[in-house]
């Protein structure tokens, strides 16, 4: 059965253990720093212009949002990390949510990292990476801002990305541009195989 990504709901927002759907259906977590266009991936995936709300400070999310897809998968927007504006307290609480998160083998079915494809991932990044490891849930990591790079840079810093992440061979690294649109279908594919595999 083909899935209709336009249908789309917006679910809940979590705010601690007790709100995570537990329903059984696949799970497929977004995570990503706060400035790195994360609202926007998703919203380019769903061909919906403000669905993941793009937060005009960045830090904003401070809940687990769950999208439901077409009733067949949760899209799961994990809060952004790594905004120094933050304060201490918030971050704290940033870390218990997705401590519980992450230690609850019955969500999480797909995790996807966004980083800037222009920069080496900074050390949240490399915890972020960690807790995808850890998961033993597959994962694939998300280079957004492409378009932001001349055509000679993308590969040494896709090699930068997963050097410093130290990805294993068998994780995925998809070249993506939010703005362009490059790297959707490999995201898309990626995903709905995931949620087959998982029917």
């Amino acid at each position: 059965m083909p899935i209709n990504l336009q249908k789309a709901e917006f679910v809940r927002s979590a705010a601690k253990a007790g709100d995570f759907p537990r329903d059984r259906l696949p799970q497929v977590a977004f995570a990503g720093r706060s400035n790195v266009g994360k609202s926007s991936v998703i919203n380019r995936l769903l061909n919906r212009k403000n669905f993941a709300r793009v937060g005009a400070a960045p830090g904003k999310t401070t809940h687990i949002n769950y999208f439901l897809i077409d009733s067949a998968f949760y899209l799961v927007d994990l809060p952004g990390y790594g905004y120094a504006k933050v304060s201490m307290a918030e971050r704290q609480r940033w870390g218990r949510l997705m401590e519980e998160w992450f230690a609850d083998p019955g969500l999480m079915t797909l995790g996807l990292m966004i980083v800037d494809a222009r920069h080496k991932p900074t050390a949240d990044d490399c915890t972020m990476a960690s807790f995808f490891k850890n998961s033993g849930r597959p994962f694939a990591v998300v280079a957004n801002k492409l378009d932001k790079l001349r055509k000679s840079d993308i590969q040494p810093n896709l090699a930068r990305i997963r050097g410093t992440l130290e990805l294993a061979d068998s994780v995925k690294l998809i070249p993506f541009s939010a703005e362009k649109g490059e790297g959707k279908q490999d995201l898309l594919n990626l995903i709905l195989s995931h949620v087959e595999d998982m029917a």
